[in-house]
């Protein structure tokens, strides 16, 4: 392969370690790793000093929300927040758009709705709801990379959460089909206990919010789905976990070499419940933030391998939503945007507390990679894969400002913040998509439908 461009750097992340190199790109692939000085002659040279070269991020959890609620989030708003951060690669969850990803016609009226406005590339999920099992293969078929469920109400009556009847039909079929089904871990028995019990407590409080979704909804659920998992045979993620106390069960899977993985988000890594003041809605999302003692438990379970994987999540809603004159934590729609900040959120609590570059690569590129099945072109940076490279400077410190973030609704908790973690450059498939807060011309990104 001929060289058209090369990016080279003093610290390159790759699947050997970090240091000087040169990445030498040919339409669109990485066609070799070389030393940094290996000259390709007259071809385009990116110098980019010492700033990290990176595998670009895999956000493999992200509600994108067209069509049908686009004045919630769009693909154009949401890929451009999707650069911005160093995010090349983002794989949208099946809710909450209208129709959702839960039938091959609804899947059609997404990828045309998204057609022409992808500043990076984008994947897809399913969804399982009752009755779809008659829909899985198809869905495959056509280019979804999993299935994504609700345990509980998903918030949104077009996408009905499962009973274990329900998953008993379609867990063994997507054991068949080699798909993995995704879920979002909270089971209503506990949470409608502690509702009873929540009577008349003030909705502005953070505390009345945490008490009505307890850890036993977690912890029963990601229970059941171990044991679901072991009965199929079917793989299992489960999403957006929180609960601390489910660690053990966890862990107690992959020691059995159940299929079963996991991920966490930015904010149950930052945020604690004990800090969120009364009606600070902006902070609601489901499962909650909980304690600081949680959250430290949390970053061990990354440590230790319990937890695989860190995806933001991006949860947006319009503002009127979020209740913020009210305050009302119990009626406020839950969900936190996160899109364009994961890299430098998760850095800075992760260098705080002595994790390297090589661990964010893992936790949010190559990791979220593998679970979306992107992992033979995505999450790496080696001979043959996709160019996208993320390009930023780890030491530098920045303000998250509401004039530069690119999500369509600029109402998140991390506004304000100061962060460490500056996106410089990001490059899909060796097209520069971002550039210190200018985007490409055109939206270079395609769908992963193979």
């Amino acid at each position: 392969m001929s060289t058209d461009l090369v990016i080279r750097s003093r610290r390159v992340i790759t699947p050997e370690g970090i240091a000087p190199a040169a990445v030498h790109i040919s339409g669109g692939r990485i066609a070799a790793l070389r030393e940094w000085d290996a000259s390709a002659g007259g071809v385009a040279l990116v110098d980019a000093g010492d700033a990290v070269v990176m595998p670009g991020l895999v956000d493999a959890h992200v509600h994108v929300n067209e069509p049908g609620r686009t004045d919630w989030e769009g693909y154009t708003t949401a890929t451009r927040a999707a650069a911005a951060g160093g995010v090349t690669t983002i794989v949208d969850m099946p809710l909450n758009s209208i129709p959702p990803t839960t039938t091959e016609a609804g899947f059609a009226e997404k990828l045309a709705a998204a057609e022409g406005q992808a500043w990076v590339d984008v994947a897809f999920w399913g969804g399982v709801v009752p009755g779809n099992t008659n829909q899985l293969a198809v869905l495959l078929e056509d280019g979804v990379r999993g299935f994504k469920c609700f345990l509980i109400h998903s918030g949104v009556d077009e996408f009905p959460h499962v009973e274990e009847s329900d998953l008993l039909k379609a867990m063994p079929e997507l054991a068949r089909l080699g798909s993995v089904l995704l879920v979002h871990a909270e089971l209503p028995g506990p949470i409608d206990r502690a509702g009873a019990e929540l009577a008349g407590a003030d909705p502005r409080a953070y505390d009345t919010f945490l008490r009505s979704r307890p850890r036993e909804s977690e912890n029963e659920a990601i229970a059941q789905m171990v044991r679901l998992c072991r009965e199929t045979g079917a793989r299992v993620h489960i999403v957006h976990h929180s609960s601390s106390d489910a660690l053990a069960t966890v862990a107690a899977a992959k020691a059995e070499g159940l299929p079963f993985t996991v991920e966490t988000c930015p904010h149950y890594l930052t945020f604690a419940a004990e800090d969120i003041p009364p009606g600070a809605t902006h902070y609601k999302c489901c499962p909650p933030v909980r304690e600081r003692e949680n959250r430290e438990k949390l970053w061990q379970a990354l440590r230790d391998g319990t937890i695989d994987m860190v995806v933001s999540d991006h949860s947006p809603c319009t503002p009127d939503l979020k209740l913020r004159e009210s305050g009302d934590f119990m009626e406020a729609w839950g969900g936190i945007s996160t899109l364009q900040f994961g890299l430098p959120v998760l850095w800075t609590g992760a260098r705080a507390r002595g994790f390297g570059l090589k661990d964010i690569s893992r936790w949010m590129s190559a990791a979220t990679a593998k679970l979306a099945g992107l992992d033979d072109r995505k999450g790496f940076l080696k001979a043959d894969y996709d160019a996208d490279i993320t390009i930023w400077h780890p030491e530098r410190e920045f303000t998250v400002e509401t004039a530069a973030i690119q999500f369509k609704n600029k109402v998140t908790p991390y506004d304000g913040m100061e962060l460490f973690g500056v996106v410089e450059g990001t490059y899909v498939r060796g097209a520069k998509v971002y550039d210190n807060g200018r985007f490409s011309d055109v939206p270079w990104g395609e769908f992963l439908l193979d």
